[in-house]
């Protein structure tokens, strides 16, 4: 981790990246124009391209050349190219002065054009321009040119970039796709995809922005990697001294009443355009707008004005004295209050103001705005003004605000504390459950064990007379129950749920239980339901008054997605779980952990382990700064497994080391027999098929006891595809009948044709699982029906089987590597336990190790690998290990 950290702080120059088309465009307009002008804000990489343009037209014949224009170079004339022209040339006859000029240029070499690169000419001056647009159409130059979005154009610009042979390109900021490749392409591993937003918006895509934020971030070692993902700490003023001197540069050329209106926008945040025209008049902001430095939007029929980049607030901030920060926020609050702050937001912008500038703020305004922003799901902002309210002000609502609050942004023992002095302050039945349903909430994913969380609900319970408010808890219970892996007798409960929200006595607590139901049918393999029940829970939640939703309405969403990917529509289970961890990434880490968790098993299933590999990667470093030991348990499960079949064998065992090092904790919603995946696949990848088997059936068996129907699916068809088939069919064709979904369908099917070793069944299962988006079972069918051919000697077949397997798994894969896959490459029938067998030998285990391992004698070993040897053509293990793909450990025996 050490070594790839200091590799990316060092990096001193970033690729250029993205701008492929726009270089090619460029190379091949060099012959026959006369100027290539680069548009695009500063800091897009403006320079850089035209840097790889003039490299490329040097490669093609050109003769090149650089100038570049500034504000100084500006006040004399030729001041910036005068270092390409010859001594003591005379412009004063323009004729003469440019054929001298021009014959300087050609030189020895009339034929060869020269490219002259000229940076930032909307900064040169009149006389450099009027010469150098001469020289361009005599054709003894090709002008390579870049000029800055929202520079007025004077004549001398409009000179040098009109007229039908000088082409443009416009250069934009990234977008976030491209922001996270050229991340990793930088740091030289995943980066984590909350890392990456964060990035792109407080650069707005901006590259040179990007490379100092990230250079910053280095050197404040607040972005690292564990070796699987690189992550940032939120952002708190990493940025180099470079970064700050170009962000001042830009903003402290404003003068005036511009300047003003940047710094009310610094102290204030975003602002009504009213507030700003006392600042600075119409065409001055208009202006501010041009070059970049602020953006207009539309909140209702109002116009706001803010600055174009978090970067631009932060470093305009620094510059204010304390005094003014503080008066201005001060007379932005009197002002909105004068105008009687009728707006729903006004209470927010008066309280974060008066607070910022005074430490204080009146305890109804506080209040105010405290319920404002636990409205908007503003958590670090409830915080802020719940806490500034006076003691004598607090009552069980706002303690049960304030506790919601410290859940939300993971200070999980300080939304005990709170939610236990809402409890015992509650003198409300129904205000007691709703502070005893978050309080639950928070000590279960605190890691409290099952019992104390009951305990807790059956307090709440036996201290109540209302048999509504009784069922309500008895509902929590079936959540407690849930979530601690006991999914039937969780949803017996949760089945007591009122069909429709206008039934229920507590909508907010109808939607917090909603959405665990549709986990917890899931689970227990009824798919059809959870999907229509999940789509009946977010549309009462959309149109639920968000004083009353207990979070965003892309939680409904999120627990849908389960039900999506066990019914096959594995694609719209991950578009859905991406959409959904960006949607709750804006409001609470601790929501983001399920879609997340989704999302990486989602991938598993689909057989593109990299990816789930990244994504298993990113949530084991999201629940251990959130210390949500159940998640982090299947997390690294799932990160060992993905690790396993990619061949990385060593950081398996590292994820699988700190699994075992963690404290026991109930499972959570998966089975814990989930938890058992990376060891069984590790157990795989180093040819303990067997082992691996007896792992898995183990799990499913453990799935099986809780009820974990789907769970179960997922683990047994890992057995069959590790040569368990005949073991498990009959019981998957059981779990598909239970089902509703077409995954099990297709997986039972799958598992049968394994058992029954029927080359057309393979294929018809391969087609299913394509279809469905499983890649790497379809690649692994395919494989097993290629293989099935060669040993009864149908060559053709069995090659043209092995070109498709070979091809999926490349193509659609992601570099996975499991036993079916190999077998496409045996060019002799090796029976089942030969091919163990041989897997074992090749990665240098001794005959004994194997022996011992399978439950054989040595002789028995070495007579099948006598067996091996002779259809090989073979004659020693090391050859064997060269044979099957494998690398053999050092020091292992050729023998």
């Amino acid at each position: 981790m050490e070594d790839s950290h200091r590799a990316a702080r060092t990096r001193a120059d970033w690729p250029l990246f993205g701008r492929d088309e726009e270089l090619s465009y460029l190379t091949h307009a060099l012959s026959g124009n006369s100027g290539l002008v680069i548009f695009g804000e500063a800091g897009v990489g403006k320079s850089r391209l035209a840097e790889e343009c003039l490299a490329e037209a040097e490669k093609a014949g050109f003769r090149v050349a650089r100038a570049v224009a500034s504000t100084a170079a500006r006040t004399v004339p030729l001041g910036a190219i005068a270092h390409l022209l010859p001594d003591g040339v005379d412009l004063s006859d323009p004729v003469k002065g440019f054929t001298v000029v021009a014959d300087a240029l050609r030189g020895d070499a009339p034929g060869r054009r020269y490219a002259i690169f000229v940076d930032d000419i909307h900064l040169l001056d009149a006389t450099s321009a009027m010469l150098l647009r001469q020289l361009m159409d005599a054709g003894v130059i090709t002008l390579v040119a870049t000029i800055r979005t929202g520079e007025p154009p004077t004549e001398a610009v409009q000179a040098l970039t009109s007229g039908e042979t000088v082409r443009h390109v416009e250069l934009r900021a990234f977008g976030l796709d491209q922001t996270g490749e050229l991340l990793q392409q930088v740091l030289g591993g995943p980066v984590g995809q909350g890392t990456v937003r964060d990035l792109h918006q407080v650069s707005g895509g901006n590259v040179l922005f990007l490379r100092e934020l990230v250079r910053g971030a280095l050197e404040h070692e607040a972005l690292t990697s564990d070796g699987e993902v690189w992550e940032a700490d939120p952002f708190a003023g990493w940025g180099t001294v470079r970064l700050a001197e170009l962000i001042r540069t830009k903003v402290e050329s404003v003068v005036g009443g511009g300047r003003d209106a940047l710094e009310l926008l610094a102290c204030c945040g975003a602002l009504p355009l009213a507030a700003l025209e006392t600042a600075a008049p119409l065409e001055v902001l208009a202006d501010l707008e041009r070059k970049g430095l602020i953006q207009f939007d539309t909140d209702r029929r109002r116009t706001r004005v803010s600055l174009a980049h978090p970067l631009y607030e932060e470093v305009l901030r620094s510059r204010v004295p304390a005094l003014t920060y503080r008066t201005t926020q001060l007379e932005q609050a009197d002002r909105i209050e004068a105008f009687g702050a009728r707006r729903r937001g006004d209470a927010l912008h008066i309280a974060t103001w008066r607070l910022d500038a005074s430490g204080e703020a009146d305890p109804a305004l506080l209040l105010r705005a405290a319920y404002l922003a636990h409205y908007a799901h503003d958590h670090p902002r409830t915080l802020a003004f719940l806490n500034a309210l006076p003691t004598d002000h607090h009552d069980t609502v706002t303690r049960l605000m304030q506790g919601e609050a410290y859940f939300h942004t993971g200070r999980l023992d300080l939304a005990d504390e709170v939610l236990a002095q809402a409890a015992e302050s509650a003198r409300e039945e129904k205000a007691l459950a709703a502070v005893t349903v978050t309080r639950t909430t928070n000590l279960l994913v605190g890691n409290a064990p099952m019992d104390q969380v009951l305990k807790v609900n059956e307090a709440a319970r036996e201290g109540t007379s209302s048999r509504v408010v009784r069922d309500v808890l008895l509902v929590n219970e079936g959540f407690i129950k849930l979530a601690n892996g006991r999914p039937v007798e969780g949803l017996e409960l949760l089945d007591l749920l009122e069909a429709d929200i206008a039934e229920a006595p507590d909508r907010r607590m109808w939607l917090c239980a909603a959405a665990v139901r549709t986990v917890a049918l899931a689970l227990v393999g009824r798919l059809r339901e959870a999907s229509e029940w999940a789509a009946h829970a977010h549309d009462a939640h959309v149109r639920t008054d968000e004083e009353a939703r207990p979070a965003h309405p892309a939680v409904q969403q999120g627990t849908s997605a389960l039900a999506l990917a066990e019914t096959g529509q594995l694609a719209d289970a991950v578009a859905l779980c991406e959409s959904v961890s960006t949607e709750l990434s804006r409001h609470s880490p601790i929501l983001r952990v399920f879609p997340a968790l989704l999302n990486a098993r989602t991938h598993w299933v689909a057989g593109r382990p990299a990816t789930s590999r990244r994504m298993y990667a990113e949530l084991a470093a999201l629940v251990r700064r959130e210390d949500h030991v159940k998640a982090l348990r299947i997390s690294l499960s799932g990160l060992a497994a993905c690790a396993a079949v990619l061949g990385d064998l060593d950081a398996a065992r590292s994820a699988l080391d700190e699994l075992k090092d963690l404290p026991e904790a109930p499972p959570g919603y998966f089975s814990v027999g989930e938890e058992q995946l990376g060891e069984a696949w590790l157990f795989a990848a180093g040819g303990h098929e067997s082992r691996a088997r007896a792992v898995l059936r183990d799990a499913a068996e453990a799935a099986r006891a809780t009820g974990h129907i789907t769970s179960e699916g997922l683990l047994l068809t890992d057995v069959a595809r590790l040569g368990g088939a005949r073991d498990v069919a009959g019981r998957l064709a059981e779990i598909a009948a239970l089902c509703d979904g077409e995954l099990a369908g297709v997986r039972a099917r799958f598992a049968a044709a394994l058992a029954a070793q029927d080359t057309e069944r393979l294929m018809a299962s391969a087609d299913e699982l394509e279809a469905l988006g499983a890649y790497l079972p379809a690649a692994e069918a395919v494989a097993a029906a290629a293989g099935l051919w060669r040993r009864r000697g149908e060559g053709r077949k069995a090659t043209a089987g092995a070109v498709r397997s070979e091809a999926m798994a490349a193509e659609l894969c992601q570099g996975a590597e499991t036993p079916l896959l190999r077998t496409v490459r045996a060019t002799a029938p090796l029976t089942d336990r030969e091919r163990e067998i041989s897997v074992l030998a090749a990665a240098g285990e001794t005959s004994k190790e194997i022996a011992a391992a399978l439950t054989l004698s040595v002789r028995t070993v070495d007579n099948h690998l006598h067996k091996v040897y002779a259809k090989l053509g073979i004659a020693t293990r090391r050859e064997l290990a060269a044979h099957l793909g494998q690398s053999r450990p050092p020091g292992a025996s050729g023998a």
